[in-house]
């Protein structure tokens, strides 16, 4: 008889639940002793919960902070630790990986093979290198396209269950009415607000086998369904058409980040985004690195050129700027929409708010340093977003420019005036995506 292994997959709320669902919940030959959680504020020191954990596990399955990954290897004669999370540095990953080594077990990285559902419907899957190179931009443009002729389009997206994951199994999303009763996140908002206000369905929970058995039967239709991924990570669903986008800010990640380089190395498509404010030497590395790792991919040049509801409200003011939480944070950006927005229309002033933050933020401040004068709209649970609301108002500013997907207007209570940034994918010359969209859609229908 085989003995079973001992088991810890090390996440962040997300592919880490993916990979057990598909390869560990009902796999005779492993014993999951635990989940570890980083990146994601107050997600350790709960469970995996039974019902969702399996026959095998009836009583859930804990999840520790990643610090007691040592500890816990040790503690239950663990055989093999599986790295499940994404938008991490080489360095960073084989970091974890001798940590792992050094405590005598096995470090593991799941491939697609093993994790890929496959869907009775055609899928397309929107990937890209790093947090905030435009990839929910360009999934909502390539949704655009494909709900203009004709096809009724369902979208899934990568999970961001920071709940009650029993009541985050299948979500689905198609009025505004439907955030409020998933009682979303600021970041969960980002992602499905703009999807509802285009009029397309999007999924997405924990379990994605039971979100794609929903999606593919939706009651409103489904022609196709749309990965609209999360961080740098690959799809949970095989794709028929794969896009990545890459960053010229941030030339040379697209070979230096997990899983971004996968998602490279798989994309049918690469789009170049953002040549509209990058430096043509940081163009030319990104485009010399697609052609090295995959040059078989037909490359799309975007820009992401920005509008701003109220410009006048910014030159030779003091500006307080808010940017989307994760692509500061983990993502690393020093610079996003709002920054541009406040720059180019003539700001006086970028005002810091750091001395000023309260509470989680205080946190996150000191976590990310490399924020520097940006305001990371942060916001994983009431308390920050709390937080966020109280350090808005503290700042001493004449006017906030909110750089995040959503007007922040709606969630919090802001004393001062406020401008909204937003910004759209703008593919430059041809090839583009309605030629490609047109090209995939006729060999759907033979």
């Amino acid at each position: 008889m085989s003995v079973k292994r001992n088991a810890i997959i090390i996440g962040a709320a997300g592919r880490d639940f993916h990979n057990f669902n598909v390869f560990f919940r009902d796999n005779p030959n492993y014993n999951v002793i635990a989940f570890t959680a980083a990146q994601i504020p107050d997600i350790d020191d709960r469970k995996y919960p039974p019902g969702l954990s399996g026959e095998m596990y009836p009583e859930g399955i804990p999840i520790h902070a990643e610090e007691d990954l040592e500890l816990l290897i040790n503690r239950f004669n663990v055989d093999v630790c599986v790295f499940s999370y994404s938008d991490i540095p080489y360095h960073r990953v084989m970091n974890i990986g001798a940590r792992v080594n050094a405590a005598g077990a096995n470090f593991l990285l799941l491939g697609h093979h093993e994790t890929m559902l496959k869907s009775n419907k055609p899928v397309i899957a929107i990937g890209a290198i790093r947090t905030g190179c435009g990839k929910s931009q360009t999934s909502r443009r390539i949704i655009e396209i494909l709900m203009k002729k004709g096809l009724k389009v369902v979208a899934v997206r990568h999970p961001m269950p920071y709940g009650d994951l029993r009541k985050q199994t299948v979500q689905r999303f198609a009025t505004v009415q439907d955030l409020e009763k998933h009682n979303c996140t600021i970041e969960e908002m980002e992602e499905y607000e703009p999807h509802i206000e285009r009029g397309n369905v999007i999924y997405a929970g924990v379990d994605y086998k039971a979100i794609l058995d929903a999606a593919e039967n939706d009651p409103s239709g489904c022609d196709i369904i749309v990965w609209d991924g999360g961080n740098n990570d690959f799809p949970f669903y095989k794709p028929d058409l794969m896009i990545t986008v890459t960053d010229p800010h941030r030339a040379g990640h697209e070979l230096s980040y997990y899983p971004g380089e996968i998602t490279l190395r798989i994309a049918d498509i690469v789009i170049i985004n953002k040549m509209d404010s990058a430096r043509p030497k940081n163009i030319k590395t990104v485009r010399d690195n697609i052609h090295k790792v995959n040059p078989d991919a037909l490359i799309i040049d975007g820009a992401s050129p920005i509008t701003v509801d109220r410009p006048e409200l910014i030159r030779g003011r003091r500006c307080l700027v808010i940017e989307d939480g994760p692509t500061l944070t983990h993502g690393e950006m020093k610079i996003g929409a709002g920054t541009v927005a406040a720059l180019k229309w003539g700001a006086s002033q970028l005002v810091d708010p750091r001395e000023y933050a309260v509470g989680k933020l205080v946190e996150t401040f000191q976590t990310y340093p490399e924020i520097g004068t940006l305001l990371p709209a942060m916001g994983y649970g009431n308390q920050q977003i709390r937080d966020l609301e109280k350090t808005i108002n503290a700042t001493p500013c004449d006017v906030v420019v909110i750089g995040t997907p959503i007007d922040l207007n709606r969630i919090v209570k802001i004393n001062k005036p406020t401008v909204r940034v937003t910004y759209e994918l703008e593919e430059i010359g041809k090839p583009n995506l309605e030629d490609v969209l047109q090209d995939f859609i006729a060999k759907m229908k033979k």
